[in-house]
């Protein structure tokens, strides 16, 4: 855990209700607003005393928050969903990341998808007397939601689980589970995507931004308190918003930055790479990812991890990005 203290609070521009706010963060590349601020020093400038804390895993976070450990998180949208799903006081202040996601598989499959389209996956199974074997992270994650929504609604080949054969396997175990033959695809953010499309057997079966266009990947996300405190939440998007410019414009720092927090083996080089592919989108608009969230909020539902789909009006506080511009 790392403390950060507010120079602005130190200089008399404090003011606000709360004297600290931890901020927790999943290390993915994804998260790349996170990586600058911290390294840029921009949590610096919030008028508050700022308490890095690094989590494991989406679901690690949502315990913290929810027992009021943690008072603002980078992490998943589908997170964010279960939190205010459970009642919990808080919402989303800005998105990181959208379109993130590739779907990486051996050019085998690639190229019968290339001749049959959504008939791949009925062809696949008559030539090898078995489903497609997909790797992802768990049911209900983001990645698991837009797979689904590739499969049911833009392919419309039927419900994931009939269609396909899914394996619970991490973004950072992905890379050796397709090499070694284990699954025969997988939907993967980058920096990993990069790493297994520099293997000459793999290659891209599609997007996500092409599968469901601006949908949220990562957001920011804080509790009531913090949201409440104007100063102190405006102060937090504005450095945000600054972030995602800095990253624009000076893309190779920002991937050093994120590649000396991530650590986990993501390189310079390699986070320098992942910054060329499409599925490194960041900004900090809100109202960009909404109605592909909405979209989002009924898969999540459907498989059980929020009781009913979450209002979009209820999982986003638009209030300090709106102020911000005005």
């Amino acid at each position: 855990m790392v403390a950060t203290t507010g120079i602005a609070g130190c200089l008399g521009r404090g003011g606000g209700s709360l004297d600290s706010v931890t901020v927790a963060y999943v290390p993915i590349y994804p998260n790349m607003q996170h990586y600058v601020m911290e390294q840029e020093n921009y949590y610096e400038d919030v008028p508050a005393d700022i308490i890095v804390e690094r989590f494991s895993s989406g679901p690690s976070v949502v315990k913290a928050f929810a027992s009021g450990d943690v008072d603002v998180a980078l992490f998943g949208i589908t997170p964010a969903m279960v939190l205010v799903d459970k009642g919990t006081n808080a919402g989303i202040l800005a998105a990181n990341s959208k379109n993130g996601f590739r779907i990486m598989a051996t050019t085998e499959l690639v190229d019968l998808y290339e001749q049959e389209g959504p008939n791949t996956f009925e062809r696949f199974e008559k030539e090898h007397g078995r489903k497609i074997r997909f790797g992802g992270p768990p049911s209900g994650s983001v990645p698991d939601i837009v797979l689904r929504y590739w499969i049911q609604e833009g392919l419309d080949v039927g419900e994931m689980d009939s269609v396909i054969t899914k394996l619970k396997v991490s973004p950072a175990m992905a890379v050796q589970t397709i090499q070694s033959g284990d699954i025969d695809a997988t939907i993967i953010q980058e920096p990993f995507a990069t790493v297994i499309e520099q293997d000459n057997g793999f290659g891209e079966l599609s997007w996500s931004g092409s599968i469901l266009e601006n949908h949220p990947v990562t957001v920011l996300f804080a509790n009531q308190k913090v949201i409440d405190d104007r100063e102190i939440s405006q102060s937090l998007v504005e450095q945000h918003i600054s972030a995602t410019e800095f990253t624009a414009d000076s893309p190779d720092t920002a991937a050093g930055h994120a590649a000396s927090v991530i650590g986990s083996g993501v390189s310079e080089s390699l986070a320098m790479a992942a910054m060329d592919s499409r599925a490194s989108s960041f900004t900090s608009n809100p109202h960009q990812i909404t109605d592909q969230a909405a979209t989002m909020c009924e898969f999540v539902a459907n498989v059980g991890n929020t009781e009913e789909p979450i209002a979009t009006e209820n999982l986003f506080a638009y209030e300090s990005y709106d102020a911000i511009q005005g």
